[in-house]
């Protein structure tokens, strides 16, 4: 029995238009109500949010009866924990702080096995292979899993093109918050200069054939990115949407 296919790896090698949300609570119940929405996409992030291996694998349990396909940020490139989400069962990984083509070479042999990756091979006792149901997972992993780098400072768009050409990336998240404030912009991604930029990366993205992906939290800025050619697009987060709508509310009824 082989691994999985990966739907998603699947929509952006056919240039599918990918539309997805964050997931900040670190919780599998708020994981589960996400995965009802219909998004194509969901992130359990690992950076940011309160995860440990433990809850993005229960994230990916809640998820796993959702149409909505489950992406990991992890919190830093390193093989370690890398290795820990894929054999939690995640297909799909976005890493973030990729400044360079050696970083990122070094992420395509991490997601792959021996001989031409550093992947251990622990998968018999993996949720990743069903607890060893899927008995050719090792042979087919590598076509079916899909990695994601982020670009997100000055140094990594100085190093866009040389990140493009390295063999095994699936795609290019460029992270507009993190990026400006590189730029000494403060997180003001609408800055005209930021977009600009931005732009530009995600032309180059598409021309490569990688997969161009980008984060928005306002309808303004989801709608100039998919302008620009974004192709998996993140228009918001879990705990900010139930932040505002709950807001609102207290609004209407305490005015």
């Amino acid at each position: 029995m082989p691994a999985p296919k990966n739907t998603f790896k699947q929509a952006l090698k056919q240039g599918k238009r990918q539309i997805g949300c964050w997931l900040s609570f670190a919780e599998e119940v708020t994981a589960e109500v996400m995965g009802t929405t219909g998004f194509d996409w969901l992130v359990i992030d690992g950076e940011h949010a309160a995860n440990d291996i433990r809850s993005i694998r229960a994230q990916l349990m809640a998820l796993e009866a959702s149409a909505s396909h489950p992406v990991v940020r992890v919190p830093i490139g390193e093989t370690w924990i890398i290795k820990q989400v894929l054999d939690a069962g995640a297909q799909t990984v976005l890493v973030p702080m990729v400044d360079s083509a050696e970083q990122a070479r070094e992420l395509v042999r991490a997601v792959t096995y021996p001989p031409s990756g550093t992947r251990g091979v622990g998968a018999a006792a993996a949720r990743a292979t069903r607890y060893g149901e899927i008995t050719d997972y090792v042979k087919t992993a590598g076509d079916e899993i899909c990695l994601l780098v982020q670009v997100e400072s000055r140094a990594g768009i100085a190093a866009l093109d040389d990140i493009l050409a390295v063999e095994g990336i699936d795609g290019v998240f460029i992270g507009p918050a993190d990026l400006s404030t590189d730029m000494g912009l403060h997180g003001n991604s609408a800055d005209p200069e930021v977009r600009a930029l931005i732009a530009d990366a995600i032309t180059r993205i598409k021309a490569s054939g990688k997969a161009p992906g980008c984060l928005g939290v306002t309808d303004e800025a989801v709608q100039a990115y998919l302008d620009m050619g974004t192709q998996f697009m993140a228009v918001g987060l879990d705990v900010v949407l139930l932040a505002q709508a709950a807001r609102a509310k207290a609004r209407q009824w305490l005015s």
